[in-house]
């Protein structure tokens, strides 16, 4: 059964309206506008009303809409922090405005935080593997689980960017590795390593840090074969994916095929202040162990 995901206990973010290929958000203390290429709706507010609120707002290059750069109001800020509760903890993320309009969150992962706390939770000394890492939320949750973290990213900026994280949540010791995701998972097959927990986010296109190409539509199939051979049974695993048009079906299928098992599927999504459900991606995840 298809069911959808949103974050449900987390004070310093809010999605306060989204359309016109839009969304305003509030991040901590600060108001920001961003694009949005799946709020194909008109706003509840008016554009007057977004802009009185707005702190910052993101401005597109005219032939590139994932680039662009930043309109600074008299409050705005280039970088600061936010939190979002896990348990008795706190995973503190630094927001940073970054010229592809993203700040370093993906607010609404905040339910697969909550599920791969309560995976590593469960075990003893977990080994857990995140691939296409980001920022790292799911690294840092699993980290405050008790897990051993393997967190890969294919940019330095990014790996930097995750210590402090790390850093400022208080943690230590998850393990960076700097490297294509596909020819890493390929090289620990080989090696019989093994995981507890596997967590990944492959983006539709990509590049490793030597060049190596990612494309997931020829890709995915092959890497999910490879995570299956390095999963140790009784394990857990968290697939995302963002790419526009996806069906959660084929996250389900992928998973099915190689890990033999139904996963729980979805989609993900953030509410506005009026209820509207902006939709954010898919995932398929499971615990041999639940």
């Amino acid at each position: 059964m298809i069911k959808t995901l949103c974050p449900t206990n987390f004070p310093d973010y809010e999605l306060i309206d989204a359309g016109s290929f839009q969304k305003i958000e509030r991040f901590g203390n600060q108001v920001l506008i961003r694009p949005e290429p799946q709020a194909v709706w008109l706003p509840e507010l008016s554009r007057k009303e977004w802009h009185s609120l707005a702190d910052t707002i993101f401005e597109p290059d005219r032939d590139e809409y994932e680039r662009g750069r930043w309109i600074l109001g008299k409050n705005s800020k280039e970088s600061w922090q936010i939190r979002y509760p896990l348990a008795d903890k706190n995973l503190v993320f630094n927001l940073q405005l970054t010229s592809f309009k993203h700040l370093g969150i993906f607010p609404e992962q905040a339910g697969n935080w909550d599920f791969i706390y309560d995976c590593c939770k469960k075990r003893s000394s977990a080994k857990v593997l995140n691939l296409f890492a980001y920022t790292g939320g799911a690294s840092l949750a699993a980290r405050a689980g008790g897990a051993e973290v393997w967190h890969l990213d294919s940019v330095k900026k990014v790996l930097n960017w995750t210590k402090q994280n790390m850093e400022s949540s208080g943690m230590q010791d998850i393990r960076w590795v700097l490297e294509d995701a596909f020819s890493f998972v390929q090289r620990e097959k080989r090696r019989e390593k093994k995981y507890d927990g596997i967590i990944l986010d492959p983006p539709a296109y990509g590049r490793g840090p030597d060049g190596e190409r990612w494309i997931m539509e020829s890709m995915i199939d092959e890497l999910m074969e490879a995570c299956a051979d390095i999963l140790n049974p009784g394990g857990f695993l968290v697939l995302n994916l963002y790419s526009m048009g996806l069906s959660a079906l084929i996250a389900e299928n992928l998973v099915q095929k190689h890990f033999k098992i139904s996963p729980e599927i979805g989609e993900l999504f953030v509410p506005d202040r009026i209820g509207i459900k902006l939709p954010l991606g898919i995932f398929a995840r499971f615990d041999f162990l639940k």
